[in-house]
C-alpha cells in the first residue's frame, strides 16, 4: 500500500480501487442474476445460512488483512441486502412468464 502525502493522493488511490471494485461487483451481480434462475421460490432468494457463512468468511479474511472485521461485516451485510433486492427483482422477472 502506498503512503499518501496528502488528501489528493488518498482520493486518487480510492478512485483507483473503485475502478477495480466496480467491475468485480458487476461480475458478482451477474452470478446473482444466474442464481435467481436456479431458485424455485422467491423465498429461496434469502438464504440466511449462506449469508451467515459469507459474513463469517469475510470477517476471517478481514483479520488476515489486518482490517477491522466489523467494518467488513457491515459492508458485506449492506451489499448482500442490495443484492437480495436485485435478485428478488430478477427472480420475479424470470418466473413471471412461467406462472
Amino acid at each position: 500500500m502506498a503512503k499518501c502525502q496528502n488528501l489528493a493522493d488518498v482520493r486518487e488511490n480510492i478512485d483507483r480501487l473503485d475502478r477495480q471494485i466496480v467491475p468485480l461487483l458487476a461480475e458478482r451481480a451477474d452470478y446473482v442474476r444466474q442464481a435467481a434462475g436456479f431458485k424455485q421460490t422467491k423465498a429461496a432468494v434469502v438464504d440466511q445460512d449462506r449469508i451467515e457463512a459469507i459474513v463469517l468468511k469475510v470477517r476471517h479474511m478481514a483479520m488476515e488483512e489486518s482490517c477491522d472485521p466489523d467494518v467488513i461485516e457491515r459492508i458485506y451485510r449492506s451489499m448482500i441486502d442490495a443484492f437480495i433486492i436485485f435478485e428478488s427483482r430478477e427472480w420475479m422477472h424470470l418466473h413471471e412468464t412461467k406462472e
